[in-house]
């Protein structure tokens, strides 16, 4: 469908900023003189990187610092892949630590001199010059989101080359401290956002697939819909993640209602119960930088300011490892399940099982036992639980409340956990006990509901083991 772009309403980077930072380069460029000035995206090959690198970390001169930076990545950017991947190798053997300066620091500490100073020393020697590399490198104009960009290539690189590890992680300290919930900037996303920006939003969304505009604006235009995202000042109109919540009346069980076009809509100030249904990190190279806590508090606090009425946040979460954890039990003689549950799981295997009601509620005691089992039980080879999205909801402090299935019948939910969805409520009062519990001893908060359902597998196996 057709639709007129509305007026700008976000103004993340100031002018001012930008202007100065303009400036700056030019000036820069023109006390430079040689190959690099006013490089304007010419391809450097992986020596000419390194040797810019250098020049970089060796000047004091701001302006020129910054046309040094701008120059660096314009030549990264435009260079072959093969040279990129060169460049951030280089990263981890060639801008190291300075060993040199390093062991006149150990030597002064074993010499007795002040302890203070020769700890400070041998602190700041121990940096890898690479952290100073890339933090003059953000000082280029659009320096931040080049070097998101790079992290990027960074861990695609990592899968293969694990000395890239130390690489990554001074990229994760130092965008840790640049991306800290004092930079972040909350906005809500509605139908009269501009359009460069929901352009995103459906390119982002990485739980439920956005199908078209008429989709978003379902999501987005309704009195019960809302959408929220973080933004940074140097990600100008790049949403760093968003939430999609729904304003109902009860806990949902199902997805597709929820994104049902014809659905029935009510009032924002008729509902009770706010649902998280959809949280979208948006930038590959901030991965394993922590937003979604964040996130869902500070929008929990938005919506009990504008709407007093909602009384319940809870989730609508996928449950993305369970199917594959269920193929294994399956095939396991140690599992949970015995011959008979087994025989009923073997519906599964069937072509169109989710559009049959009597193999549907065959399947449903089982699912829901073995979903227990999953989440308060089953744990991987690290001692963690399994599944990376209750292990994000879990560690914010909320309970896993309700076991929904089927719950997601589309293609990816059929395939990634056989349709079962889940329901984290997040108790305002109980969100820190949760929290610690699960963070010290890994204890999982959960609905008696649950633990009942645990507790019914269990006696079943304990019967298993110990006929009479």
């Amino acid at each position: 469908m057709g639709r007129q772009e509305p007026a700008r309403r976000l103004d993340l980077a100031p002018a001012f900023l930008t202007d100065l930072l303009s400036t700056l380069t030019e000036r820069g460029r023109a006390l430079l003189r040689g190959k690099f000035s006013g490089n304007g995206g010419t391809s450097l090959s992986h020596p000419e990187l390194v040797q810019l690198g250098e020049t970089l970390l060796s000047r004091r001169g701001e302006a020129t610092g910054v046309a040094l930076a701008q120059s660096l990545l314009a030549g990264y950017a435009a260079a072959s892949p093969d040279d990129r991947a060169l460049f951030l190798r280089s990263l981890a053997d060639r801008f190291g630590p300075d060993s040199a300066r390093v062991d006149a620091a150990i030597e002064a500490y074993r010499n007795g001199g002040s302890a203070a100073s020769s700890v400070a020393e041998l602190h700041r020697a121990a940096e890898p010059r690479r952290q100073e590399l890339i933090r003059r490198l953000n000082l280029a104009p659009g320096g931040t989101a080049a070097l998101v960009q790079m992290r990027e290539a960074l861990l695609v690189n990592l899968a293969s080359d694990g000395d890239l590890r130390a690489v990554d992680h001074d990229f994760v300290h130092l965008f840790a401290s640049w991306f800290n919930r004092g930079f972040l900037v909350l906005r809500r996303i509605d139908w009269t956002t501009p359009a460069h920006i929901l352009e995103k939003i459906i390119r982002y969304e990485a739980v439920h697939a956005i199908e078209n505009w008429d989709d978003l604006r379902n999501r987005l235009a309704p009195p019960d819909r809302r959408c929220y995202a973080f933004f940074h000042p140097q990600l100008v109109d790049e949403p760093l993640i968003f939430v999609e919540v729904a304003l109902t009346r009860i806990i949902p069980d199902a997805i597709a209602p929820l994104l049902d076009l014809n659905r029935p809509v009510i009032r924002a100030q008729d509902a009770t119960t706010a649902v998280f249904y959809s949280i979208s990190n948006t930038q590959k190279g901030l991965a394993g930088i922590s937003f979604g806590s964040f996130l869902i508090k500070q929008v929990v606090e938005e919506l009990k300011q504008d709407l007093p009425n909602l009384q319940t946040f809870v989730t609508l979460s996928p449950v993305p490892a369970f199917a594959a954890w269920l193929a294994r039990q399956r095939e396991s003689d140690d599992g949970p399940f015995d011959a008979a549950q087994k025989e009923v799981l073997t519906l599964l295997d069937q072509d169109g099982w989710w559009q049959d009601q009597a193999s549907i509620d065959r399947l449903r005691p089982v699912m829901l036992h073995a979903a227990a089992h999953y989440f308060l039980v089953a744990r991987d080879s690290r001692g963690r639980q399994i599944d990376p999205v209750a292990r994000f909801h879990l560690g914010n402090g909320a309970r896993l409340e309700q076991l929904n299935f089927p719950g997601d019948l589309s293609e990816k939910g059929l395939q990634q956990s056989h349709g079962l969805m889940v329901n984290y409520l997040y108790a305002l009062g109980e969100i820190e006990s949760n929290h610690e519990a699960f963070a010290e001893t890994g204890t999982v908060a959960a609905a008696p509901a649950i633990r009942k359902l645990e507790r019914a597998l269990s006696s079943l196996r304990a019967k298993r083991s110990n006929p009479v």
